[in-house]
């Protein structure tokens, strides 16, 4: 049961998840195309766009829905810290920020797969961030620059992490219910209601519109939105 008062904002962590299991669904289908090896790794995105049977649709989702990601999870948090959530489900919120840490680096793994110019960039640049810590980055690269070694081992990670991201997923609605959600008033109420079918049928309200707008944008306006120099091998 949850409490009476919940509004919208409630159903982004539903939508989070959803964005997850349509994010690893995209990510499986692209990889049975994809080739992580440096001479070939741009050529096998441009073939998949143009050469294979709705290859295009799945890249562009798997692009677009990357952003709606991180935009439900910033509202999620942003709920959480305007009812400050955080001062009584601590194990929740630590689970959750593993979560979002371990989905920036996902995503940033992921930009450099495509490995354009700007996916060269980003690897070379948010790398050397690291360099302050000795020897992390040759570590991290697999050697003093990013290469094809680099390439590999950033396609692995970026295949595997989604997958750990699961189980804390799992762990943090399990930390969640140990002690039940917050609710816009702050308070513990007795005023409770059935999670079916009301809750139940707005998630799934929420996640039509979230859905909608994921295909109208990977349809009409991923690519006006993109880096062009990615475009450039």
């Amino acid at each position: 049961r949850c409490a009476l008062n919940l509004n919208s904002s409630y159903n982004f962590g539903f939508l989070v998840a959803m964005t997850f299991v349509l994010q690893i669904i995209t990510g499986i289908t692209l990889a049975f195309r994809y080739t992580s090896e440096a001479s070939c790794a741009f050529a096998s995105v441009q073939h998949l766009v143009r050469e294979v049977a709705a290859g295009w649709e799945f890249r562009m989702l798997h692009a677009t829905t990357a952003s709606f990601v991180f935009l439900c999870i910033l509202i999620h948090m942003t709920r959480g810290l305007y009812n400050w959530s955080y001062s009584y489900l601590t194990t929740a919120w630590m689970s959750g920020l593993v979560l979002y840490l371990l989905t920036i680096a996902t995503a940033f793994l992921g930009y450099v797969l495509p490995w354009g110019q700007m996916s060269f960039w980003g690897a070379t640049v948010i790398t050397n961030l690291l360099s302050p810590i000795p020897y992390l980055v040759p570590w991290l690269l697999g050697g003093y620059y990013v290469s094809d070694v680099t390439l590999k081992r950033f396609f692995v990670l970026h295949f595997i992490l989604p997958f750990i991201g699961c189980i804390i997923i799992v762990l943090h609605i399990f930390y969640l219910h140990l002690n039940g959600s917050s609710n816009p008033a702050g308070i513990d109420t007795a005023l409770k209601v059935a999670f079916y079918p009301h809750m139940l049928m707005t998630d799934a309200k929420c996640l039509s519109y979230l859905i909608g707008l994921i295909f109208l944008q990977a349809a009409f306006g991923l690519m006006e939105l993109s880096h062009p120099d990615n475009s450039i091998p």
